[in-house]
């Protein structure tokens, strides 16, 4: 089953929002680790969302997918509000951790993916594959891979079944330079057909490869914007700087 995407050049800003939060809290004891959070991100677009470790980021995306319950506020997702098991299969995630089966072979592993998404055919296997340059290794046991090929298989299994949004929790991690700048180069493409991408980094040097910015501390967004709009607003070419005095506006108005 091959979900269908927005054609290139749909004016997204007339599009309804792909992803909704509103007034999203996730509370553990006393610490919240989303901490009233709302925007709305429009399809066709991607997303950053830029913040050390422990600032949230992942906890938010859970949010999104369904993977966790908020303790207050509401997470909407193609119109449906999360949790929701008739939407997951339009969702793509990769997560954090390598999100693969290390007992299978990396085609066992891709083909699985597809088959829990519904995805009949192999087209999506084979494409997903050959994205991460795994297509020759379809026999090998995934336990047995580098690490950085590990990731590069949790990505393609996040693909296969060409979801209209996808959540892509730290997916460069591992990787080395030139299949980062191919990962890029699909994600951008991606978007361009209309699917809407959370991508979440502590890495600030892959920031302007985003349409927009939404930075995190606390459980808080504490900015959002270009990454030009973000570095004029914290008054610094450096987008590094810009977090860090950003952030100490929000510390010093608390």
């Amino acid at each position: 089953m091959t979900t269908q995407t927005a054609p290139p050049g749909r004016q997204t800003l007339e599009a309804p929002p792909a992803i909704r939060a509103t007034g999203l809290v996730k509370a553990f004891g006393p610490i919240r680790a989303v901490d009233d959070v709302s925007f709305e991100l429009r399809p066709g677009r991607i997303y950053g969302l830029l913040g050390p470790n422990g600032s949230g980021k992942t906890t938010l995306i859970r949010l999104l997918t369904g993977m966790a319950r908020p303790t207050r506020g509401r997470a909407e997702v193609l119109g449906v509000t999360m949790p929701a098991r008739a939407v997951l299969a339009r969702i793509g995630y990769m997560t954090q951790s390598d999100g693969i089966y290390p007992g299978l072979t990396v085609g066992e592993n891709a083909r699985f993916f597809a088959a829990a998404y519904g995805v009949r055919g192999t087209e999506g296997v084979r494409d997903a594959l050959h994205l991460v340059d795994l297509d020759g290794r379809l026999d090998t046991v995934a336990g047995t891979l580098s690490g950085g090929q590990r990731r590069r298989l949790s990505l393609a299994c996040a693909l296969v079944h060409r979801p209209p949004v996808l959540f892509l929790d730290e997916p460069t991690v591992g990787i080395d330079p030139l299949l980062r700048a191919e990962f890029w180069a699909h994600f951008r493409a991606l978007a361009e057909g209309g699917a809407t991408i959370v991508v979440s980094s502590h890495v600030m040097d892959e920031a302007d490869r985003c349409d927009e910015l939404l930075f995190i501390r606390s459980g808080k967004v504490i900015a959002r914007g270009t990454g030009a709009e973000v570095r004029a607003r914290a008054g610094t070419d450096d987008l590094e700087e810009a977090f860090l005095r950003l952030g100490s506006d929000v510390e010093a108005t608390r």
